[in-house]
């Protein structure tokens, strides 16, 4: 009996090994896939400038790498005893303006020259909802919690989209023709923004990227992996979401990441990720007795593994 009906998906012709260098933006599942990369010790680079929720944003953020652009103190505001940018997310935020500033022009150094030459670029879309600055008419990737009355909030059109979108694919393959670029939804859904309204800004999201992806797109290195339609469809549950109700559960991101395993990542790589596993699983290791004959061999065993792995794959640290 077949309980769940599953979302077909064929294995990329362009997939993922340790050789890759992957460039993750956007929403929060850009975070949870980067987080899984990071822990198998995937060279990647993941939001530079904090979790970046809609198609404007993650258009300014490559706009301004590939632009070289520099942040001067004209770009940050004080409020509520911090400096803030409202290109980034407030996790960039700091009590000093010089740190972030170069906190800020570090990150749009190292998106510049990841994504020249990245392998896999992924872009996540969380949301068609966006906030404009009334005093400048901006539209700013986080509003850093200043007074709602001072921003005025908007569905971007998929027209809006579509041109964010193929005005960043443009500028990505100017300067990495060979990019594979893997436009994907977040599962997230924005209940802040209201059910139906949530419903409407996914709806724009998945338009504007199918109008993106033609029927030529992977000749064009343009991908889709569909992370939204498996919440909503294969794991259409509450169990498998976190308590909040909102975001996917930890049962539901490794079920995910084993779909995108499945399409992306390259046969060769399975023991490597294994063998990574194995390592990372015993660097967490808590001993009975640190002082035993049995632990120090455990951790000879260990270094000799970590030893290898370095030799096979330098950029590899553990």
């Amino acid at each position: 009996m077949n309980l769940i009906i599953k979302i077909p998906i064929l294995k990329a012709n362009s997939p993922i090994n340790y050789s890759s260098k992957i460039v993750l933006l956007g929403s929060c599942f850009s975070d949870n896939i980067g987080e899984k990369l990071e822990y198998y010790k995937f060279q990647n680079l993941q939001n530079p400038l904090g979790i970046l929720f809609h198609p404007k944003a993650i258009e300014t953020l490559i706009v301004n790498a590939i632009e070289e652009k520099s942040y001067l103190e004209r770009d940050l505001f004080f409020y509520n005893e911090q400096w803030h940018c409202f290109d980034a997310h407030s996790k960039l935020s700091n009590s000093s303006k010089e740190v972030l500033l170069s906190h800020l022009n570090q990150a749009i150094e190292s998106t510049n020259q990841q994504i020249s030459k990245s392998t896999h670029i992924i872009i996540t879309l969380g949301t068609a909802w966006a906030y404009r600055f009334v005093e400048n008419n901006h539209i700013v990737a986080n509003c850093h919690k200043v007074p709602q009355k001072q921003f005025s909030k908007e569905l971007l059109s998929v027209e809006e989209i579509l041109q964010s979108l193929e005005n960043m694919v443009s500028l990505i393959q100017k300067v990495n023709p060979d990019v594979a670029i893997i436009f994907t939804v977040s599962p997230v859904r924005h209940i802040k923004d209201g059910f139906v309204e949530n419903t409407q800004s996914k709806a724009h999201l998945i338009s504007a990227i199918h109008r993106v992806l033609s029927p030529r797109a992977q000749s064009r290195g343009l991908y889709y992996f569909p992370s939204y339609e498996i919440m909503m469809d294969e794991l259409r549950d509450y169990r498998f979401y976190a308590e909040d109700m909102i975001h996917p559960n930890q049962i539901a991101i490794n079920y995910i990441w084993e779909k995108f395993q499945e399409v992306w990542m390259s046969s060769e790589v399975s023991k490597t990720m294994e063998a990574i596993d194995e390592v990372q699983k015993g660097l967490n290791h808590k001993p009975f007795n640190p002082n035993s004959k049995a632990h120090k061999a455990f951790l000879q065993n260990l270094e000799a593994k970590k030893r290898q792995l370095q030799i096979q794959f330098p950029h590899i640290q553990l």
